[in-house]
């Protein structure tokens, strides 16, 4: 039990430094984000995923950033993503930062929440991944996401969109967790 709140508390250091990009971010643009389609921030956070898997394949970054800045900004869209299902896009910055930042922190709580019942099933196996997995998991759940969009959310089985933006948060968490060890 003592591993599942190491977990824990790193997962929540994790979203901690990710929230201080956000909460800075949202300073200087304000939720600019707020009109993003759907498609447009599964198109950003595939960027990023890219970004990654292309560093990690060259092993050299060419202006100079790494990886976990991309995994810091894949948890930030993630949840961005998040608030962007339940409340729709906008066509202005129509979220104060104070709201902004209570979505936000809503949905990195169920993000966490859902990370504690999965690994207590899955029994910290995370822990004997890589981080190019956790990559490259994160690509089949965008490329999931996109193929559930183009079907206009009509699934047969599929968990949803918001399960995979979780999952998707919840692997570069993991990431930033391991790549801080």
């Amino acid at each position: 039990m003592e591993e599942f709140t190491k977990t824990e508390k790193q997962f929540r250091k994790a979203l901690a430094e990710c929230r201080e990009v956000f909460e800075k971010k949202l300073h200087d643009y304000g939720a600019s984000w707020r009109i993003l389609r759907p498609s447009s921030l599964t198109d950003q956070l595939f960027i990023k995923a890219m970004r990654i898997r292309t560093l990690e394949v060259k092993q050299q970054s060419l202006v100079g950033e790494g990886v976990l800045p991309e995994f810091l900004a894949l948890v930030n869209y993630g949840l961005v993503g998040l608030i962007q299902l339940e409340q729709g896009y906008a066509d202005s910055t129509d979220l104060t930062p104070a709201d902004a930042l209570a979505l936000y922190d809503r949905h990195a709580e169920e993000a966490l929440q859902l990370m504690l019942r999965k690994n207590h099933d899955y029994g910290e196996a995370w822990r004997g991944m890589r981080v190019s997995s956790y990559t490259d998991f994160i690509l089949t759940k965008l490329q999931r996401v996109k193929e559930i969009e183009d079907l206009g959310g009509a699934t047969i089985v599929s968990e949803g969109i918001a399960s995979n933006y979780q999952d998707i948060i919840n692997y570069a968490v993991f990431g930033i967790i391991k790549l801080s060890e």
